[in-house]
């Protein structure tokens, strides 16, 4: 980390004539890329870091090609001599997706949305002119292959792991007429791949800004479109979903200047709805059923729902038998009850207490009379507390906090822990026990272990909506002590 922070200094200094006064470690995305915010007299601008050569430079040609035509984009300052980090303007933190979580389904909030699809139409058009496709980081074009591979990633990640039958050559079958009708499109210009709230930057003013376009090709229209209306986080009402990709094809009317035949061009969105919404069950059922990452399981019931939702209300303009009658199974009551977890309520009478301690002092006892619940080790993590900045910090300071995140393997460490812990919190739940205990230790209880046991207090709390006694028996006592 030390040298990418070097290589961030040195970088900056030789763009800006000047030397940072901080540098300020991101979170970490779901990408292998690292992010940091660099403070200076001359305001902030943002470092990323990734070793994935061919794709900083797809990112980086299409934002000058995308700046250049005044879209919407973050302008690129410099880049180093081995481009695995470059500098960028700061656009700041605020996604439309938080802007959505805090204020709710607003007035402003859908004129947000409104306006990032308007943004979105223009570039798609703008900046389809004179761009160098060959520059693109995988396909040129979201043609039949792509379409089929977003289905097949679908089949093997998702549909398959629900161990249900079907006729595998039929499902094919219809895949190959699904693809073949949904590349026969009318409009291919710039697609943006993952255009979704989380990717739309808003910034005081409300103005939008987009980020994360390196996956794009020339494709249709419409999957953007369809990318961010559905997007299961944002859960949009129906309402929203209708006159949001009405409002869309005004824009695109007006930027094109010419009349879309609406009901060939919803149609063929509705076949894009499908793919996407198919596309994110194969990502959640590849990093939920596969790599075993709760909040990817989390995820799978509404995504579910928004698919049920899709098919009971929409046409895809195109007979697929098969594919219908596996689409209606994985909607079905018996395979979302399947990834929905037990939630308590006022009666649930269990209680999950959550320690962190320290092993020179010993594990905490149980009051409950049960004997006893989990134990987990956190001395297999690294130990922050021997670096000399972090001494005097515990698991609750952020530079703890970010060196555990993005230095060790704590990430990794808690989704197992989560994985066991869920299955006896549902059993429990089910079953009407009334206490759980879970204890997290390390060498001092001060880093580590209040670390994981704020992460598993917050986690069963999410989940479960489950009562929590959250204790950290060493941090306590030392300032029972100080008092």
């Amino acid at each position: 980390m030390q040298s990418i922070i070097d290589g961030i200094n040195k970088l900056y200094s030789e763009w800006s004539g000047a030397a940072c006064d901080r540098i300020e470690i991101l979170p970490q995305s779901g990408s292998d890329r690292r992010y940091f915010r660099i403070h200076a007299s001359k305001g902030t601008a943002i470092a990323t870091h990734g070793h994935n050569i061919p794709e900083n430079e797809t990112f980086l040609y299409f934002s000058q090609h995308f700046y250049n035509q005044q879209l919407p984009v973050p302008e690129i300052y410099a880049l180093g001599e081995d481009k695995t980090i470059y500098l960028q303007q700061d656009l700041g933190d605020v996604s439309l997706l938080n802007r959505l979580e805090a204020e709710g389904f607003t007035e402003n909030i859908y004129d947000l949305f409104k306006k990032s699809l308007h943004q979105l139409a223009l570039l798609q058009i703008k900046g389809h002119q004179g761009l160098d496709y060959t520059r693109c980081l995988t396909n040129q074009e979201f043609g039949k292959q792509a379409i089929m591979a977003d289905l097949l990633y679908f089949k093997y990640y998702f549909l398959d792991a629900l161990r249900k039958p079907y006729d595998k050559q039929k499902l094919i079958d219809d895949f190959e007429a699904l693809s073949t009708y949904l590349t026969h499109t009318e409009y291919k210009y710039f697609m943006f791949r993952d255009f979704q709230s989380r990717n739309i930057l808003v910034s005081p003013g409300d103005a939008v800004h987009f980020i994360d376009y390196q996956g794009g090709m020339q494709g249709a229209p419409q999957y953007d479109v369809a990318s961010m209306i559905w997007q299961a986080r944002a859960n949009l009402p129906d309402d929203w979903k209708d006159s949001l990709l009405n409002d869309y094809i005004d824009s695109f009317e007006q930027i094109v200047n010419e009349q879309v035949n609406r009901d060939l061009f919803k149609s063929q969105y509705n076949g894009y709805v499908l793919i996407r919404l198919l596309q994110v069950l194969g990502a959640y059922g590849f990093r939920g059923l596969f790599e075993r990452k709760a909040q990817f399981l989390t995820s799978i019931p509404q995504a579910l729902k928004n698919l049920r939702s899709f098919i009971n209300d929409q046409s895809l303009g195109i007979a697929v038998p098969e594919f219908s009658k596996v689409l209606q199974m994985c909607v079905s009551d018996e395979i979302i009850d399947r990834f929905t977890p037990l939630v308590a309520d006022e009666e649930t009478p269990l209680v999950v207490k959550v320690h962190s301690f320290s092993y020179k002092k010993g594990i905490p006892q149980d009051s409950s009379g049960n004997g006893g619940g989990y134990v987990f080790d956190c001395r297999g993590i690294l130990n922050p507390g021997r670096i000399e900045q972090f001494k005097s910090q515990t698991g609750r300071d952020k530079g703890v906090k970010d060196y555990l995140e993005q230095q060790t393997r704590m990430t990794e460490f808690l989704n197992s822990v989560f994985d066991i812990v869920d299955i006896s919190v549902e059993d429990y739940i089910r079953r009407g026990f009334e206490s759980l205990s879970v204890n997290f230790g390390c060498t001092g209880g001060q880093h580590r272990s209040v670390y994981a046991a704020d992460a598993l207090a917050r986690h069963l709390r999410n989940k479960f909506k489950v009562k929590v006694e959250l204790k950290h028996v060493e941090q306590e006592a030392k300032n029972w002590v100080n008092g």
